[in-house]
């Protein structure tokens, strides 16, 4: 038996790709429902007048995000990923989850839970291997410190390169994205494997970094070849190319990829100052697209 959720995501969202490794990750374990549930509308000047964040004598389109009324319904933010359980036959809207990182960790419980209590002890799969080592105290805090440090430091200055307009903004955003990646790397070279958990077993903080990392070659198309990102330019992410080339290679990664060309087309909105989606105003205001403020962005 498995478990089931409708998946409201959106293709483009590298923080709905986390939960969407998760749950490619853990498919033998959960089955879900992809519901296309965030995209963009384009809006003219005259319609974005008085808007927050809004300059009214641009004459620029600006792209806004749509957002499904279901959504919306069961998301007090709107914001993808969201995940509603499968009671029986019947969608548990008051159960709905959402965050990113929570969801990881959420559709892994959900998956170890499957695993291990079946009702016949026959049926009980011995193939489980979760992405939170919940067996070792230790392990589960260094993870949760490190999927934390990653998403600030690996995953929201990636969006200051973008949004910011001053070339000096963004280099420091680069700048402390390079610096967390590089963090990231040491820790890895004290593994014994190419993964943060020994032996190349998946975790929470590669699945929080994955989507990014298959995006960083759009900050050397949009900003130029200094914002390339390797080992060859910065020899201190050796280990981090190690990693990048094993994860990569992981069919149930490789699954979820965008299309690279489609993606490319998609950012472009960040990179042009024209999206205004939550991260985006976020960043534009000057805090981490992590700090996003409902009332604010």
């Amino acid at each position: 038996m498995k478990a089931k959720v409708r998946y409201l995501s959106a293709w483009f969202c590298p923080y709905a790709h986390r939960a969407t490794l998760a749950l490619e990750y853990h498919c033998k374990f959960i089955d879900y429902e992809w519901v296309e549930a965030l995209g963009w509308q384009q809006r003219s000047s005259e319609e974005m007048e008085g808007h927050n964040n809004h300059n009214s004598s641009s004459t620029k389109e600006w792209y806004y995000h749509w957002k499904a009324d279901e959504l919306k319904r069961v998301n007090p933010s709107a914001l993808v990923p969201t995940l509603i359980p499968y009671k029986e036959s019947n969608l548990d809207e008051s159960k709905a989850v959402y965050e990113s990182l929570v969801c990881i960790d959420y559709i892994d419980h959900v998956a170890r839970l499957i695993a291990t209590t079946q009702s016949d002890p026959l049926t009980k799969r011995t193939d489980f291997v979760g992405l939170v080592p919940v067996e070792d105290p230790y392990l589960i805090a260094k993870c949760r410190i490190w999927t934390d440090k990653v998403n600030k430091e690996c995953c929201s200055p990636y969006y200051g390169v973008l949004v910011r307009t001053e070339d000096t903004e963004r280099w420091e955003h680069f700048q402390i994205l390079l610096r967390g990646l590089i963090s990231f790397s040491q820790v890895l070279e004290s593994t014994p494997g190419p993964t943060f958990l020994p032996h190349g077993q998946m975790s929470s903080v590669d699945l929080a970094l994955i989507p990014w990392a298959c995006r960083y070659h759009v900050l050397e198309h949009y900003r130029g070849d200094k914002y390339r990102i390797s080992a060859e330019r910065y020899p201190q992410l050796q280990a981090y190319e190690t990693w990048f080339h094993y994860v990569f290679n992981l069919d149930f990664v490789k699954r979820t990829l965008p299309d690279p060309q489609k993606y490319l087309e998609h950012i472009q909105k960040y990179a042009d100052s024209t999206a205004r989606s939550k991260v985006a105003n976020a960043v534009r205001r000057g805090a981490g697209a992590h700090e996003i403020d409902d009332n604010k962005d």
